[in-house]
């Protein structure tokens, strides 16, 4: 048996919207059964996302805190933000938030791992790159963020120590936990990180033209 997610859809009998926001909504489906019934799945529809793990010379991984308010905790994350146009490549999307929230810029991309978010209550698919080669970027910092990006904590931390965090249950952020554990067992395969895939990938989740 081969171990790979399939693409499938079930009869949509009927959809509506009770909810709308600024950037995401809330579905509600009426949806076929296999036995033939009909069944309601409420979900949050989004437009995805995507992090970047930046990886220093030394091993380091850049990474900020930031106020979450339906957890109510500021959690430590790898640089991320929302694709906010339909279609938008998101390297490009990758570019623009390391730039806006952490002022660096990077030479190298892979992609480092693609997941859902929460695949039994929203649709949000999130794309995880892996950018190397790094250094700070030109002009002034903040100079075209708002208060949100100033008011985040940027550090740099040695990857085996935000290993241990996640293994010890002190981060919870799923792109840090994704991530972290996607490039440790990706520098302990063969091929090292040869094993990514180029930047440019399909990602049938989120469609894109390069």
């Amino acid at each position: 048996m081969e171990i790979k997610d399939t693409a499938e859809s079930w009869e949509t009998v009927s959809t509506a919207r009770p909810f709308r926001g600024a950037k995401t909504a809330v579905a509600s489906d009426e949806v076929r059964m296999p036995d033939g019934s009909v069944a309601r799945r409420d979900y949050q529809v989004h437009p995805g996302s995507v992090c970047v793990l930046a990886l220093d010379d030394a091993g380091r991984v850049l990474v900020l805190s930031q106020y979450r308010h339906p957890v109510r905790r500021r959690l430590w994350e790898l640089p991320a933000g929302l694709l906010d146009v339909v279609g938008e490549n998101p390297l490009h999307g990758a570019q623009r938030e390391l730039y806006e929230e952490a002022h660096v810029k990077a030479a190298d991309w892979r992609v480092l791992a693609d997941f859902y978010a929460s695949p039994g209550g929203s649709d949000e698919a999130i794309r995880i790159f892996l950018a190397r080669d790094v250094s700070e970027a030109d002009g002034e910092r903040y100079a075209e963020s708002g208060s949100e990006e100033a008011d985040m904590v940027v550090t740099w931390v040695p990857l085996h120590d935000l290993v241990r965090g996640v293994l010890a249950g002190e981060l919870g952020n799923p792109g840090m936990v994704t991530g972290v554990l996607a490039l440790s067992a990706a520098l302990a395969s063969d091929q090292g990180l040869d094993s990514l895939r180029p930047a440019q990938s399909p990602w049938p989740a989120r469609p894109y033209e390069a």
